[in-house]
């Protein structure tokens, strides 16, 4: 049998959507656990360029190394281009894969769900990380080493408070999830997905007055306050540092079932 390998100091890290909340806080992580990054955004790229400008006097070791893509991770074409990219100025691809870019229209019910509103959701949401980890499975079954992590949702398991569209393409992340692992289990790759339910500093709340009432509602969380993204990224860490772990969905949600 081969030696339990977690060490993740030295790997190469990609993080889709690291512009601010989930994203920047597992980039902050996992820069202080020694990773190299590389990091994505689209819209708010100048928060990308931002952390990159904190994040760099804080290096751990010298060899450690911060790229940033602007991409939609809706555009398949973007993404190839992107492991082009990576593996140019990284040398290869990524040994750690945290998809975190997501999107998700606050709408209340099916009827308000346009054809078009549903499909740009499961392309971002499921389409996107399909793509993600077929072009990362080879440089990590080469090396017998790999973490693929998405990030999904308490509405994966429970529904949620939003539509279904969204509902759907998180747990669409997560069956697949659940097939990825058994797959590629034997070749040193565990694939799990963090469920978060309401997270503060994200963006995904622009409106209180959308949870009130409902089991969103601050009050109606047994902890009685919203996540973190900090809390997102701590479990996020201990997964890529845990190769015993596979094919997992990790609520994170205050007590919410």
């Amino acid at each position: 049998m081969s030696p339990v390998d977690n060490k993740i100091s030295g790997r190469l890290a990609l993080i889709t959507g690291a512009s601010g909340g989930i994203g920047a806080a597992v980039a902050r992580d996992l820069w202080a656990e020694g990773c190299s990054l590389a990091l994505t955004g689209f819209s708010k790229f100048q928060a990308v360029e931002d952390l990159v400008q904190d994040l760099l006097p804080k290096r751990v070791h010298e060899n450690q190394k911060i790229t940033t893509y602007q991409l939609d991770t809706g555009d398949s074409t973007a993404l190839e281009k992107l492991f082009e990219d990576i593996k140019k100025d990284h040398g290869h691809g990524p040994d750690i894969l945290v998809s975190n870019a997501g999107y998700g229209k606050r709408l209340p019910g099916i009827l308000d769900v346009s054809i078009e509103e549903f499909d740009h959701t499961i392309n971002i949401n499921l389409r996107a990380s399909f793509i993600l980890s077929k072009l990362s499975i080879p440089h990590m079954e080469a090396q017998q080493w790999g973490r693929i992590i998405f990030v999904s949702s308490i509405a994966a398991i429970g529904g949620g408070i939003n539509a279904c569209h969204y509902a759907a393409s998180k747990a669409g992340l997560s069956g697949m999830m659940k097939n990825l692992a058994m797959k590629h289990a034997k070749s040193g790759i565990t694939v799990n997905d963090v469920a978060p339910a309401m997270i503060g500093d994200t963006g995904m709340i622009p409106d209180e007055k959308f949870v009130e009432g409902t089991p969103g509602d601050v009050k109606n969380i047994p902890v009685g306050r919203l996540g973190t993204p900090e809390e997102c990224a701590g479990i996020v860490t201990m997964i890529c540092k845990t190769g015993y772990l596979t094919g997992q969905s990790i609520l994170l949600s205050g007590g919410l079932k």
